[in-house]
């Protein structure tokens, strides 16, 4: 009986990591493209829909004019994410913001009252501007290790 050849065994092996390796990042990268097109079709179809409903109305408040600015934001959140493989965590809170600052503003409109609500949603809108000049700050004092995230690059 004929005993393989270790360096033989070693180089199929290598073979075999970096095969399943590729079929690995194709599966992986398959996701995210498909994903990545289901999310933002539903941006987009909700968006439509949102906007529909305003012609139906015959008119757009301004918290439906804030609705299609988050419709906007998250689409540009989905753009860059699919350019660059990066999520921007800014845009989570800008679509908070906005979401913080229509609450507020149909909060008004409905109850033309001052209350404590409206402190608590004031000061939601605060900190979630504060939490986004720690990160502009921490993006621009530590930048990432890999500039521009090209999607050909090992992850």
């Amino acid at each position: 009986m004929q005993v393989a050849d270790p360096h033989k065994v070693d180089i199929l092996n290598q073979k075999f990591h970096r095969a399943s390796g590729a079929f690995g990042n194709l599966l992986v990268d398959g996701f995210h493209y498909l994903a990545l097109f289901a999310i933002g079709g539903a941006i987009v179809w909700s968006a439509v829909f949102a906007f529909a409903a305003m012609v139906g109305k015959g008119q757009a408040s301004i918290t439906d004019i804030l609705l299609l600015f988050i419709y906007l934001e998250l689409g540009a959140m989905v753009g860059i994410y699919f350019k660059t493989n990066h999520m921007p965590v800014r845009f989570l809170v800008y679509v908070a913001i906005t979401a913080l600052t229509r609450m507020l503003i149909g909060d008004i409109q409905a109850h033309h009252e001052p209350d404590l609500g409206i402190l608590y949603i004031c000061a939601g809108i605060l900190l979630l501007a504060f939490a986004n000049l720690v990160i502009r700050y921490g993006s621009a004092k530590f930048p990432s290790a890999t500039p521009g995230g090209d999607r050909t690059e090992s992850r």
